[in-house]
Order: C-alpha cells, then structure tokens, then sequence
C-alpha cells in the first residue's frame, strides 16, 4: 500500500504531526504505525490488589500506544524553551514557543477548556527559592490530568480516525531509502510513502539507535537522568503547588557541584511502575478530578549524567542501576528518608508507622545499595535544600522510591527542518533526543507537518 506520508509512533509527536497534515490537507493519504494498543485497549494490568507489581506485558499499556507514555501521565504541557529539550536550536525560540502555544490551543479545543494555566511570572516563590541556593525555572504550564488527557486523546482520535489509517500493535521492524520513496516493513507485511516521520519516543530509543545505524545516520551520546521519586503530604508542598502546580527547581550540590532537579510533580498524586524495555521504574500520576486526588504529593529528584568518550552508552549505564533496583526489590524499591540517612533498610512496620501512607506497593529496602554514592549523596543534599522552602521535606517519614531513570535517545543528526539525511525522513519528539517533554514532542510534530506541506505546496 502507498501512502503520501507514513508516521511511526502514534506518542504526541505523531499524533500532531498527523493531526495538521490532516487538518490543513484533504488529499493526503496518511498512515499511522504504532507498537502500541488503541486508547480504549490501553490498560495496566496492576490494581493494587489482586495484582501489585508488574508482570511485564508484551506491550506496556503505560509506555506504549495511542498517546504515547505521555497518555497517562499527569497532562502537563510545560510551555518555555528553560527545559524539556532544544528544539529552539533547531527552529528558535520564537517559533517553539508559538508551536506549544498552539498546541494547548488544539487541546483546549479538544476537551481541556476550564483547566488552568499556570505561570511563575511575577512569583515570590523565586525569591524564596534563591535565597536558599535553589533556582526556580520559568515556565507556563498547562495542568491537564490524567483524567482530562484521556479525553483529549480520544477526541483527537475521534476525530481522526476517519481521515488518518492507524495501524495498532503493529511494530515496524525496518526502514529502507528508495530513490524517492521509503518503505516500511512490519511482521510480513510492506508499506511505501514519499515522506515518512518517524516519531518513536523513549521507549522506541534501542529501534531508533538500529535503524540510524542501518541508515548510516549520525548520532552522538545524550544524558540519562537517574534518582528517586518523593512522596510526602500534599500540605508539605501546597504553598508551591497551588500557585505553581509544577515547580522546576534546581539546585547545584555543594559537595561535587552536580545539578540536581525537581521533576513532574505531581499534586494529591499516586506513585505507579512503568517497564521500558523490560525494566521496571517508577514514576508519578495525578488527576484533575478532586475525588481522584490522594492526601500525598510526589515529584523525582534526578541527577544527570553526561559521559565523554570512550564511553557513549548513557541508557545502558541507567538501565544497569535499574536492574539492579529490579534484583534487590523485586521491581521498585521504597525506602524512609529517616532510614536512608541512618544507614538501614526499610522495613514493612516501619513504613506503615510513618506518616506517609504510600500509593504504590514497593518492596522496602536500601537504596544506598543501588544507586552510587555521588547521585545518592546529591539526592541527599537536595532534600535538605528543599526542606528550607517547604519545610518537612526532609522529614524521617518522607518516602523514596527508586529508582527514576529518565532514558533519552541518542541525539540523532538532523537539520533545522527536523529533516535527516535522507530528504522526507524526518526525526521528531523525545526519539530524536531533540525534545523531552510533551510540549516540545507535539510541537515538533506540527513543526514537520508544515514543512511538509510546504514542500508538496499544501496550503
């Protein structure tokens, strides 16, 4: 089958790629391909009762599918180009913001309407915060949920899926380069287009690092951000939340001037697993509707690594420290702050004393047998940082799940219009190790969209 354009991975990136093709053209033929499983088919097999750890689907309904590993997490499209990645590098600053700006215009047309917005312009928490060595970043941020992502998601598909062919649990295995034209091929089958954008997301980091190197196109060695996830009581971090809902802070250790960061944070919100690749992590969920919310709120605190030759697998380097997480706990760690300083595992009668009731069944341990000394004693220092403006932060019952591995691909070679060597082979969201975020992904993809139809004269 031939199509016009070809997209691999149905995460945000693809998903707005697809949308403004679709949207600002009748006449091309668009195909979606996406490892994953439709929106109403994706679902974590854990409960917290009958089933409490994971059993490491073929497919991971919180990694993989329609919406990306974006579909259940908390909805927050951080508009700013501080963080989330460096697409602006790529076609500056003015036009990333503009994209992002117009891609919460899309979502507040499609079911986000009566959210909030959020913003640090004009907040006094920046002063408090460099006041104590911490470094509020600025942003906007959209705060859609879990809940009002869900729907934003199957709206765009509703609206979609007349118009676009979306291929579900359908991995594509290879990319070849034709004279003009490229094709795909998944489990037997071939599909051939004249544009083809490939949009494969974190998860998609160890394909897209096979198919650069059968394409003979160039990448260099990104980060990997390691740490832990916080839980403490929602009224530790309400000052900050309810006015910032997420707080991008971070501080640079005294001991080996490391930064350390604030990352999702996520208010009255539930601590969950995610496998990528096999390997169990953690991460953090929360939910617009206030019968979903939970008396605690979680955020990571991630240290990132950069390694200079000879050494270039960052993800390897994460997904090592993960495993060794996964021998120790079964899957995720937890452990008490309290514990942690003093040298001890954590222990079952411990943690249900505390003070703070967890959200996600772990297996209590000692983290300091898992994550090396520099990453741990950063982690350390920043809780006692954040305890000055948030006070409690550092609190013995405060909980620590490990690990957090936020795995980024391989920066892949590209040109300002996002394109690769090949012209019509376009790299785009957080599988090109340009972007991190949601923001940044769905931008990226309407970024493409229009040079696309530039090229083929689409107006």
């Amino acid at each position: 089958m031939k199509y016009d354009v070809i997209i691999i991975g149905a995460g945000p990136g693809g998903i707005f790629s697809a949308y403004e093709l679709m949207n600002k053209s009748s006449d091309l033929k668009i195909g979606v391909f996406e490892s994953g499983h439709a929106l109403d088919r994706r679902k974590c097999p854990i409960d917290g009762d009958k089933v409490k750890s994971c059993v490491n689907c073929k497919s991971c309904s919180i990694m993989s599918g329609f919406g990306g590993a974006g579909a259940f997490s908390d909805g927050k499209y951080n508009i700013t180009n501080d963080f989330g990645g460096t697409l602006f590098e790529h076609i500056g600053k003015a036009k990333a913001l503009e994209l992002m700006r117009y891609v919460d215009d899309i979502n507040m047309e499609f079911g986000g309407a009566g959210t909030k917005m959020y913003t640090t312009a004009g907040t006094g928490l920046k002063k408090l915060c460099l006041q104590n060595k911490l470094n509020l970043l600025d942003a906007s941020v959209r705060h859609l949920g879990t809940d009002i992502n869900y729907i934003v998601l199957e709206n765009l598909y509703a609206r979609m899926r007349g118009r676009v062919d979306f291929y579900f649990d359908t991995p594509v295995t290879d990319v070849e380069v034709g004279e003009s034209t490229f094709r795909i091929s998944c489990e037997g089958e071939s599909y051939e287009c004249d544009r083809c954008v490939i949009s494969v997301g974190r998860s998609g980091s160890k394909w897209m690092e096979k198919i650069c190197e059968k394409l003979s196109i160039a990448t260099k060695s990104n980060r990997v951000d390691i740490g832990v996830r916080v839980e403490l009581p929602a009224v530790i971090f309400s000052h900050l939340t309810d006015e910032l809902y997420e707080s991008k802070i971070v501080y640079r250790t005294e001991k080996f001037e490391d930064r350390v960061r604030t990352f999702c944070m996520n208010p009255y919100g539930i601590v969950v697993n995610e496998n990528t690749n096999g390997i169990v992590t953690v991460n953090g969920h929360s939910y617009e509707d206030a019968n979903k919310r939970t008396a605690n709120t979680n955020f990571a605190l991630l240290v990132a690594k950069h390694f200079s030759e000879p050494f270039k697998d960052s993800n390897g380097y994460g997904e090592s420290i993960a495993r060794l997480s996964n021998m120790l706990g079964g899957g995720v760690i937890v452990q008490r702050f309290g514990d942690l300083v003093r040298g001890r595992r954590s222990n079952e009668k411990r943690i249900e004393e505390g003070l703070v009731t967890p959200t996600l069944a772990a297996t209590p341990g000692d983290l300091s047998l898992v994550l090396p000394k520099r990453i741990l004693d950063g982690i350390i220092e920043m809780l006692y940082a954040l305890d000055k403006i948030a006070p409690g932060t550092a609190n013995d019952d405060t909980l620590l799940y490990g690990v957090e591995v936020k795995f980024y691909n391989m920066e892949v070679d590209i040109d300002d219009n996002l394109e690769s060597r090949y012209p019509g082979l376009y790299i785009i969201g957080d599988g090109s190790g340009v972007t991190h975020s949601l923001s940044h992904a769905s931008a990226s993809g309407v970024y493409v969209a229009r040079q696309i139809l530039e090229g083929e004269n689409i107006h």
